[in-house]
């Protein structure tokens, strides 16, 4: 099968305009770090239709950088579709004529759900690094919550890639009673010193800018820009595969001739800034710190003695999971670790290393055999919970 993207541009497959709801929850919310949130909002987009008994419904766990916006767009002329937009919409993996998909931006974000960047109701100002620490464990107890205001009992599936995919491994261990599936792709049991090495580094780039103010930069009227732009540049070249970088960029000059100086040469370099400068203007300093440390956090074995085997011990559903050839962030060796212990474990797991030259970013790209098999997955789960039906036009 092919490594080149799949095309799937047509209005056909799309899920079309969307428009995100946020609810407010008065229930405090206590962290892992012994903080407790008072009240709080997530703010979501869902995707088709649920059917009668409610059964057909699939959450989608976002990593990073990521938000609720994951299919669809915002308007007709839009042109930006959703961040998922290849793996979600009617006849997709994640297919919406079978699926009623939910989306959320996690606590924390900066897409509109409680974060840095909202209100502290405590104090009429912007929370800013006042907000306190939070850990995937506490992202899914949030994403339980919101289950129960749509009256989602159970899940088909909680579907996740790179940090989305933590996410998805930890429902099964913290609700296990409340989805039939997990589908855990480029992901990690856990990170390794190297990876926590570079989150540090992209921390400290940030931290470092004399416009962050300690995180107050709201009260300054300003952004630390330049430490934002190199926390994106390094974390974007762990995401992409030096055979991809080699094939889009080599060593290619803006210019035919070496300038002798320090300023942007390289095609490689051009591309780094760009992706910096559009990060920064996009995305809240505060929650890039955040969201790296909840990456370091990330350990579903610590609390059975490091033991992955024994956490997966209370687990009840079936799981996919896939890696990437060249995806070094989270490598192969990663995913087939927690494959291994699922298999120790007695659970029923599905597992597939994707060939694929686009380094960690492949769960993003619609290669031929990942839409297969992701597709493949999804089309059992379907027929499993009877989505294949047709479906209720009452949705939420």
């Amino acid at each position: 099968m092919s490594n080149s993207p799949v095309e799937q541009s047509s209005a056909e497959h799309s899920v079309g305009v969307i428009k995100p709801k946020t609810i407010h929850f008065d229930q405090p919310l206590e962290l892992i770090c012994g903080k407790t949130l008072q009240q709080y909002e997530l703010i979501y987009e869902t995707y088709g239709e649920l059917n009668a008994d409610r059964s057909n419904a699939i959450l989608i766990c976002h990593a990073l950088s990521g938000d609720h916006h994951a299919a669809g767009y915002y308007s007709e002329g839009d042109s930006k579709a959703g961040w998922w937009d290849s793996c979600i919409g009617p006849g997709k993996p994640v297919d919406t004529n079978h699926f009623f998909v939910v989306s959320l931006n996690n606590l924390g974000g900066c897409g509109g759900s409680t974060g840095p960047n909202t209100i502290n109701p405590e104090t009429g100002k912007l929370y800013g690094p006042d907000f306190p620490i939070v850990t995937v464990k506490d992202w899914v107890e949030s994403q339980a919550r919101l289950a129960d205001k749509l009256n989602i009992q159970t899940w088909a599936a909680v579907v996740g890639g790179s940090l989305g995919g933590m996410q998805a491994l930890t429902w099964s261990l913290s609700y296990p009673e409340r989805l039939k599936h997990a589908v855990v792709i480029a992901s990690t049991p856990k990170l390794t010193a190297q990876n926590i090495a570079f989150n540090e580094i992209s921390r400290k780039a940030i931290t470092s800018d004399p416009a962050f103010h300690e995180g107050h930069y709201y009260d300054h009227n300003t952004v630390p820009v330049k430490g934002l732009m190199l926390a994106r540049m390094i974390g974007h070249i762990t995401y992409l595969s030096d055979e991809a970088m080699g094939e889009k960029f080599g060593r290619d000059l803006k210019s035919n001739e070496f300038n002798f100086g320090y300023g942007v040469e390289f095609e490689v370099e051009s591309y780094l800034n760009y992706q910096g400068k559009r990060f920064s203007k996009t995305f809240d300093a505060n929650t890039y710190l955040l969201m790296t440390r909840v990456l370091d956090y990330f350990d579903p074995a610590a609390d059975s003695k490091g033991s992955l085997e024994k956490a997966l011990e209370k687990s009840t559903c079936g799981y996919l999971v896939v890696s990437f050839s060249t995806d070094w962030r989270f490598s192969p060796e990663r995913s087939e670790q927690l494959v291994s212990a699922m298999v120790k474990a007695g659970k029923p797991v599905s597992y597939a290393e994707i060939d694929s030259p686009f380094g960690h970013d492949a769960f993003l790209i619609p290669t031929e055999r990942y839409m297969a098999i992701f597709s493949a997955y999804m089309g059992r789960i379907a027929e499993e919970v009877g989505a294949k039906k047709e479906v209720n036009s009452n949705a939420c």
